[in-house]
């Protein structure tokens, strides 16, 4: 059994705790999930305890049948799990399900969201009211959302006549027509093309930014978890691997790789051995692999005496799916990350 475990020690009971605060917007605690029983078994989730604060977003990260759209699923609700608590907004799912479920909006990939012969603004009526709005709530409510996700003038059509892109819109707008505090996204931008990508992209950053929601972030697309998520947490065999913020995990993987740049070009039998130059516009890129300060002092002296015009020396970091594919190939136990919390 592996987990990713915060110096925070989990509140006891079962009463509501404020989000605010010590509190915690997501709180799972042992979480397993088993499918069958006896030796035939499959076990999707183990023992994974993870804490979220308001207004974070992080990103949950794995292979294919690592686990995460079984955690999403369990967070929302939709799957019971074998063992252990959630906790939204200090609501417990298994005895307080009515009130934690309303802490939700989600939109699941690989599952109609909405509905495709209704109207987006039928939608957005039709699932408010399932979630015990009335009428003269969700209405302004829904006229912001499509009003801010570009849909107003589109509202009374079919959803079936929508874009893949618009189809994802109105499935956003439908999650947070209730105002939910968290948000689960189960790969939201698989299919998207490229300016539907941004616009959802954009739409993630302000939901955290400017209106403190808990971002639960699933996808397969590293370079959109890196750019959305101030949190990764990396799952292998229904376990968490690694669960660091996302500056802090590419830092612990940095190597003794320097990137050192020049103005104009170098020749290159002055490079040290190992070490490439690559031009650049009006300016040389020098990567350094594998060398200790003094190596790059003494190549610098060797640069300066040369006349070339140094502009940047930096420690060259892996990026997230270099540190990715290293979490999952590696052997687990060389790579376990233990997360220290970090509450505002």
């Amino acid at each position: 059994m592996m987990t990713a475990v915060g110096v925070n020690t989990p509140r006891a009971g079962n009463e509501r705790q404020p989000s605010g605060g010590n509190g915690w917007a997501i709180e799972l605690e042992s979480l397993t999930k088993r499918y069958g029983r006896g030796g035939s078994s499959i076990l999707a989730v183990d023992d994974v305890t993870l804490r979220v604060e308001p207004g974070q977003v992080i990103g949950l990260l794995g292979p294919n049948g690592a686990g995460k759209t079984t955690i999403i699923k369990m967070i929302g609700g939709l799957i019971t799990p074998t063992a252990g608590t959630i906790r939204l907004d200090g609501y417990d799912v298994a005895r307080q399900r009515p009130q934690a479920v309303r802490q939700i909006g989600a939109v699941l990939e690989g599952s109609r969201n909405v509905y495709w012969p209704l109207s987006a603004w039928e939608n957005l009526m039709y699932f408010g009211q399932l979630k015990g709005l009335r009428a003269a709530e969700i209405k302004p409510r829904a006229e912001r959302l499509l009003i801010e996700l570009g849909l107003w003038q589109r509202r009374h059509e079919s959803v079936g006549s929508f874009s893949r892109g618009m189809q994802q819109k109105v499935a956003v707008s439908a999650a947070l027509i209730t105002d939910p505090p968290i948000i689960l996204l189960d790969e939201p931008t698989i299919g998207l093309d490229v300016e539907a990508a941004r616009t959802f992209k954009d739409w993630i950053t302000h939901l955290a930014r400017d209106e403190a929601k808990t971002i639960v972030l699933t996808t397969h697309q590293l370079e959109v978890a890196h750019e959305l998520s101030n949190r990764i947490a990396v799952i292998k065999d229904g376990a968490i691997i690694a669960d660091l913020p996302t500056a802090e995990l590419l830092a612990r993987h940095a190597e003794n790789r320097f990137e050192i740049r020049i103005t104009g070009s170098l020749n290159s039998a002055a490079l040290p051995a190992g070490a490439r130059a690559e031009p650049d516009g009006d300016q040389t890129r020098v990567l350094l692999p594998g060398t200790d300060d003094r190596a790059v002092f003494a190549f610098l002296n060797r640069l300066g005496a040369a006349g070339a015009g140094l502009v940047s020396v930096v420690q060259a970091r892996p990026g997230l799916e270099e540190v990715f594919i290293r979490l999952i190939h590696n052997d687990v136990d060389d790579h376990r990350e233990r997360v220290r919390e970090v509450v505002a």
